[in-house]
């Protein structure tokens, strides 16, 4: 019953978007730095380009989920809204920082 009120009024159009969204921002930086350097793409570039737009779904989801689904109305709201924002750039280091351990390149 509880699992039934959690997910009511969950829209799965505007989960997907807010996800894309959370990945677009991260991957389109992550190009463009990519794209205008003079080396030339390296296999290894992979990596950050796929593991650091996740950790932007999941930072996301997770703000879609925080200030329109589960605090929707007022205070509650704008401090929800705060702590994902927060919780979006600490999902996109973290990733960051696994990516670029994988490769060899975090020092």
């Amino acid at each position: 019953m509880e699992n039934q009120q959690l997910s009511k009024g969950i829209n799965p159009k505007n989960l997907l978007l807010s996800g894309l969204l959370g990945a677009f921002l991260p991957f389109a930086v992550l190009a463009i730095i990519i794209l205008t350097k003079e080396d030339v793409f390296e296999t290894w570039m992979l990596f950050p380009l796929t593991i650091i737009p996740a950790g932007g779904v999941f930072g996301g989801l997770f703000f879609y989920l925080m200030g329109f689904q589960w605090f929707s109305e007022g205070n509650r709201k704008l401090i929800a809204v705060i702590f994902s924002t927060l919780f979006y750039f600490i999902a996109l280091w973290i990733s960051s920082v696994l990516a670029f351990s994988i490769t060899g390149h975090w020092d």
